[in-house]
């Protein structure tokens, strides 16, 4: 099974070139969709998910022309968006129910039994008479895993799914999208580096409406393998290392900034040799 996206473009009325040819061939399994925000991943998240056309461009999931046969991809299809929104008193199983009557599940007894089971899967069963509203960002995106797991979809996809969650809680979600991941089309669309390095075998980073990269994170960090220095400077030296050095990314430790960049040779200067981490191949390729 896998997605093929051939040569997809889209520019809004304000003349913002949101996708410009992208091509992608996306695999069975977790694939990391990996760019900063306003990159075009959520504009190639809704033209997959049939809510918004391309200007050009097509999309297959095997022999599906999901552009052309969006109802039959609707079918197939489960979409956690960014932001999900809920009716504020209706509870988890009530919720649910609703959604898997609207995904053509008519059977009473097979819906009640598909619920509960949903709700097991993403430990939600306990809080399942509690208004969705009520629940905590984690809980929240647990349920939109739940809805977007009914009728067995061959492609998921998540939009931001971890974005304001305590380690605690992106952790149980990072381990329950591994799961899912082992049999269908999972696409992460993220900004948070650690999602893609903790959850996916294939990637790829987009910037600008343009594809980067495509190809494993592995690769990707191999590729600048002895080409990552760092060095630990003072808040007043920052402008000058920015001035003579391609800084690529900047964190601080103990109030001090930690400063990595991009060379081929030693840069000299008290600069160390790092491994390359994926945050330096992100870092790298939008800093261009």
């Amino acid at each position: 099974m896998e997605l093929v996206i051939k040569d997809l473009s889209k520019t809004y009325a304000n003349g913002v070139k949101a996708l410009d040819e992208v091509s992608l061939t996306i695999p069975k399994g977790m694939y990391g969709l990996l760019g900063p925000n306003g990159a075009g991943k959520s504009t190639l998240m809704r033209t997959i998910a049939t809510l918004q056309e391309p200007d050009a461009g097509s999309i297959m999931l095997n022999d599906l022309d999901v552009l052309k046969q969006k109802h039959e991809l609707r079918k197939v299809l489960g979409y956690l968006p960014q932001e999900f929104g809920v009716y504020p008193r209706v509870s988890a199983q009530d919720l649910l129910n609703h959604m898997a009557v609207l995904k053509g599940v008519t059977n009473g007894g097979e819906r009640k039994e598909l619920v509960n089971a949903l709700l097991e899967r993403v430990n939600l069963y306990e809080q399942r008479k509690k208004a969705v509203s009520s629940f905590s960002g984690g809980m929240r995106q647990r349920f939109g895993i739940a809805q977007a797991l009914i009728g067995n979809p061959q492609l998921i996809i998540v939009d931001e799914p971890t974005a304001g969650l305590d380690p605690g809680e992106r952790n149980r979600f990072y381990n329950l999208l591994a799961e899912i991941g082992e049999n269908v089309i999972v696409i992460l669309s993220t900004h948070i580096v650690d999602d893609v390095k903790e959850l996916c075998s294939n990637m790829a980073i987009i910037h600008h409406g343009k594809v980067l990269y495509n190809g494993t994170p592995q690769a990707a960090m191999a590729n600048l393998e002895g080409k990552i220095w760092e060095k630990q400077i003072t808040k007043a030296e920052w402008e000058r290392y920015d001035r003579e050095f391609q800084l690529i990314s900047t964190k601080l430790v103990a109030g001090q900034p930690l400063i990595h960049v991009s060379s081929e040779t030693d840069p000299g200067d008290g600069f160390a040799s790092v491994s390359a981490d994926l945050e330096d191949v992100f870092f790298s390729q939008v800093m261009h």
